[in-house]
């Protein structure tokens, strides 16, 4: 028989247990930081370097030959002296990143930004009599440059950001990535996926704008949607069949992304949620709770073109938790379908104006950006001249 621990012996243990965790926490802390220290200080030069380029560029002859040459010479200097890191490619990125962010930053933060100029310090160690030479001031420049920089994320995803032409859809993946902790593949993802695009279809020309300024700020049921929904990440394949059971399994299995794809601030609490009333059962096909609006999420998903019949019942569920389950200082449920297909005038001539349920298509493979785009081009052509009718 083992021996039993004793009270005091248990209080070393849990006093060790304490003090791992609060070491632990501690360490986590530190790395987070020293990575992103490292991470804004590299953009922060890389930025830099661009700036040089360009002004010695505009010094110099304006002929492409020379600027090539140029970016030669400086990649085969800097990776004799620093190694890898400094390949051409690499100092075309870093001039295009000022040439395409100097306007968001603005000339006064620029100047203020500049990384000033460092005075030669003998690093070698002193002789006998004489005084290690003072190297505070390279210390205080980092810090400075660390603190000023308007740089959020790691040198890799503004690589991505900078593969976007369009000034309004990168700044809005750049406060994103920044805001909600984008990993770059989800950087990767949320690009493919035309996020950006999505969003702006469900909004009027000045919350488009609103989009590119501020991201994507939630505070009311519309601003959640997204049109369609991407769903390639299940690994369901279109051309063979596939039943709903199938797709909310795969959905399940795959519950982080698609959380991800549904938005901000959602939060999982059943699948076929039961409610029963005159003795008869009914099943929600999933049910979400969303943080930032303070209510609940109903899905129900269909794999054809919607009916009025589905929209009837999204109804009833959206009635049944609003009456039934939620709190009074909670908001009114927002009942989501997600479906193939659907027509807007059967939605239109089914729903009350004020129903808070909405109809989504989904679709399991990424969407074509020029689409998109064009939609989105002609949605606010469409926008703009019924105002003008209006007027």
């Amino acid at each position: 028989m083992s021996k039993k621990e004793s009270p005091a012996a248990q209080s070393k243990t849990d006093g060790l247990a304490s003090l791992i965790t609060e070491v632990r926490a501690l360490i986590v802390l530190a790395r987070n930081a020293a990575a992103s220290t490292v991470n804004t200080l590299q953009v922060r030069t890389n930025f830099e370097i661009g700036r040089r380029i360009v002004e010695h560029e505009q010094k110099g002859e304006k002929r492409a030959k020379y600027g090539a040459e140029l970016l030669k010479a400086l990649s085969a200097q800097l990776t004799n002296e620093f190694g890898r890191g400094f390949s051409v490619t690499n100092l075309k990125l870093m001039r295009q990143l000022f040439v395409e962010f100097r306007s968001r930053i603005g000339q006064q933060a620029i100047d203020q930004f500049r990384i000033q100029q460092i005075p030669s310090v003998n690093f070698a160690q002193p002789s006998k009599g004489q005084t290690a030479p003072d190297q505070s001031g390279i210390v205080q420049i980092s810090e400075q440059a660390i603190r000023k920089s308007p740089f959020t994320l790691s040198w890799t995803h503004y690589i991505i950001l900078l593969t976007i032409k369009d000034p309004d859809e990168r700044s809005f993946y750049e406060i994103e990535a920044t805001n909600e902790g984008w990993s770059v593949p989800e950087l990767k993802r949320q690009k493919a996926s035309a996020v950006y695009e999505r969003l702006a279809l469900s909004r009027d020309k000045d919350g488009i704008r609103k989009l590119a300024a501020e991201g994507q700020i939630i505070t009311r049921p519309e601003d959640v949607l997204r049109e369609p929904y991407i769903l390639e990440f299940l690994g369901l394949d279109e051309k063979t069949g596939y039943s709903e059971s199938d797709l909310e399994t795969a959905i399940i299995n795959h519950l982080e992304h698609f959380l991800l794809e549904l938005g901000k601030g959602f939060l999982f609490e059943a699948r076929q949620k039961r409610f029963t009333f005159d003795e008869d059962h009914f099943f929600v096909d999933l049910v979400f709770y969303n943080r930032l609006l303070r209510c609940y999420v109903v899905i129900d998903l269909k794999l054809d073109k919607l009916t009025h019949q589905d929209l009837g019942q999204m109804q009833m569920y959206v009635n049944y938790f609003d009456r039934k389950v939620k709190l009074p200082d909670e908001n009114p449920t927002i009942g989501l379908l997600l479906c193939k297909s659907k027509k807007e005038t059967i939605v239109e001539l089914t729903l009350p104006d004020d129903a808070n349920i909405h109809a989504r298509e989904y679709q399991l493979y990424l969407p074509s950006k020029e689409l998109l785009k064009a939609k989105l081009i002609e949605w606010t052509r469409q926008a703009e001249n019924q105002a003008t009718e209006e007027e």
